[in-house]
């Protein structure tokens, strides 16, 4: 490993643990229910299991996703996590500890937004039982309760079945259509925005953070 990688990867630990003792601090509060799975941060000790996920989960994902598939992508999907404003999480199987998702909290913004997007993926071994929702309730938990955040945002295609239903049963709104948002596979694509906020999740009050205007 040279130096440079080695500084970039003592840096990223740094974030991810930064990241894990907030995720620590509301998962010790007890407001989370009982769950199959829990929510750790991404560490740079990830990275084995997480390309032979991703290899593994090529069918799955499809043209819509792009994931890390070689050690240089994942120290550099690592370096995209700073804490303050993106977060990498991980979804994990409570027995065995096994990932059974990945969550990015996106583009947070403080001040008067307080808002984040949401960017997710499960994983071809566990999917398809339920992980995914269970964890997600977890992340929006965390975001609303220890983040402060008021407002969640997911962009999705509109041919993501599987995202927009799960969106759904999260209980997000349909809030429009971009046209030519991202670019995904060669091509500007069309994207859903599903949003959810922390007064549609209960009432409050919800302790603003800091950074919120007091007008």
């Amino acid at each position: 490993m040279s130096n440079d990688m080695g500084h970039s990867r003592k840096q990223a630990d740094a974030v991810s643990a930064r990241t894990q003792t907030d995720v620590a601090a509301f998962l010790a509060a007890g407001t989370v229910e009982p769950s199959r799975v829990t929510l750790r941060a991404i560490t740079a000790g990830d990275q084995d299991e997480f390309l032979d996920l991703t290899a593994a989960s090529v069918d799955l994902h499809g043209p819509r996703m792009s994931y890390p598939t070689t050690p240089a992508e994942f120290d550099a999907f690592l370096a995209r996590f700073d804490h303050v404003t993106m977060q990498g999480l991980l979804i994990c199987l409570r027995e065995s500890g096994a990932i059974a998702g990945t969550v990015n909290l996106n583009s947070i913004i403080r001040g008067r937004f307080q808002n984040a997007s949401l960017g997710y993926a499960a994983f071809s071994p566990t999917a398809g039982r339920g992980y995914m929702t269970e964890g997600l309730r977890q992340v929006i938990g965390y975001a609303f309760e220890h983040l402060r955040l008021h407002r969640l945002e997911a962009q999705i295609q509109p041919g993501n079945h599987a995202s927009l239903k799960l969106v759904q049963r999260l209980g997000f709104r349909y809030e429009g259509t971009s046209p030519d948002l991202l670019f995904i596979a060669g091509a500007w694509r069309d994207h859903e925005c599903w949003a959810l906020t922390n007064a549609m999740v209960a009432p409050g009050p919800w302790p603003a953070h800091p950074t919120q205007p007091a007008h």
